[in-house]
């Protein structure tokens, strides 16, 4: 039974780096790029990494596995403030649709 939630957590976790991937080559802004990328990114690495903790050898490996998550959400979360505020002083506007 675990083998099979932690297929499917590597699996959910799969489609959530594809999904973000598509939003980062497809949307028309830095700013929704990074949106899309941080968010998907993140739910992708915490259900590969939960996935991975259930077939864990120890406890200590998979909190050691599970430490990753909470350190690279705090760096994404830097990267990606780093970026827009590069770009909003570059002067690079957020992309608006225009209204017929």
């Amino acid at each position: 039974m675990i083998e099979w939630l932690s297929m499917a957590l590597l699996l959910v976790g799969a489609f959530f780096f594809f999904a973000g991937t598509v939003g980062l080559l497809r949307f028309p802004d830095v700013y929704s790029r990074l949106h899309a990328l941080a968010k998907a990114d993140n739910l992708g690495l915490g259900c590969v990494l939960l996935g991975l903790a259930l077939q864990a050898e120890s406890i200590a490996v998979a909190l050691k596995l599970l430490l990753i998550w909470p350190l690279v959400m705090a760096a994404s979360a830097g990267i990606s403030f780093a970026i827009a505020r590069r770009a909003d002083r570059l002067g690079i506007t957020p992309w608006r649709q225009e209204r017929p």
